[in-house]
């Protein structure tokens, strides 16, 4: 299967659980790993990546704002040059887990808030970049928005999310909430099926969003995630094999 489908996980803190990774590794192609700022620490990093290892998952870092308490998802007022360095300060502790365990970074993500701010500010944007260059790795991000024009701008690779389990608002602007609501797998799956072969997505306003997607994501902390995560592989391997 050609697309990427990838999940948020590395997520849990120390006697605090988030998510069940072991059983959604076999569901996904890349792992979105927590780098401590708004969830994991050093051993739920290590544990993660060994886990994505195992499964032949690709992983890339997901960094945040810092807000463990708020889970990455409230925004704050931060300039360029200390979120790039907030940034590189997280990049470098995973890598550090990829490298002890011969794995390579494949990109990087940014999370929650974080990845809202940097849909539609530049500077914020253009953070992010200064430390996704120092690792010379892709981004992942939305098209359409300050994510595409200022990640390839910057001459990056850019790679296209369409969120399975997360709605959008009327303007095409991704709505992240606080906690994430059960999903019903067979009506994920087939947004995401729409989204490939029609390029749309319904916003909660009833308009038709355009959509374009190189990626799938599922969220690991989503109630219903790993029937999500089934779901919406089996119906993008058989889109990938009708279109054959």
């Amino acid at each position: 299967m050609g697309l990427i489908i990838n999940c948020d996980m590395g997520e849990s803190f120390g006697l605090y659980r988030m998510g069940d990774d072991e059983r959604m590794m076999p569901h996904i192609t890349v792992a979105n790993v927590a780098c401590g700022f708004h969830a994991s620490d050093p051993v739920v990093m290590r544990t993660t990546v060994r886990l994505a290892k195992r499964f032949g998952v690709k992983v890339g870092a997901h960094p945040s704002l810092p807000d463990l308490q708020g889970f990455g998802r409230r925004e704050m007022k931060l300039g360029r040059e200390e979120l790039r360095d907030i940034l590189l300060y997280q990049i470098g502790a995973l890598t550090a887990f990829l490298k002890a365990e011969g794995m390579a970074l494949e990109h990087v993500k940014p999370h929650g808030a974080l990845y809202g701010m940097a849909a539609r500010n530049e500077d914020i944007a253009h953070a992010v970049c200064d430390a996704a260059l120092v690792y010379g790795v892709p981004l992942y991000g939305m098209g359409g928005t300050v994510h595409e024009t200022v990640y390839t701008a910057r001459g990056l690779g850019f790679v296209r999310e369409f969120y399975a389990d997360l709605d959008y608002a009327a303007d095409g602007s991704l709505i992240i909430t606080r906690e994430h609501a059960a999903v019903d797998p067979a009506a994920a799956a087939a947004r995401c099926v729409r989204a490939v072969r029609e390029g749309k997505v319904k916003s909660i306003a009833g308009n038709d969003l355009p959509m374009r997607a190189e990626a799938i994501c599922v969220h690991s902390d989503t109630p219903t995630a790993v029937e999500v995560a089934k779901a919406v592989r089996a119906a993008l391997s058989a889109e990938v094999a009708s279109a054959a």
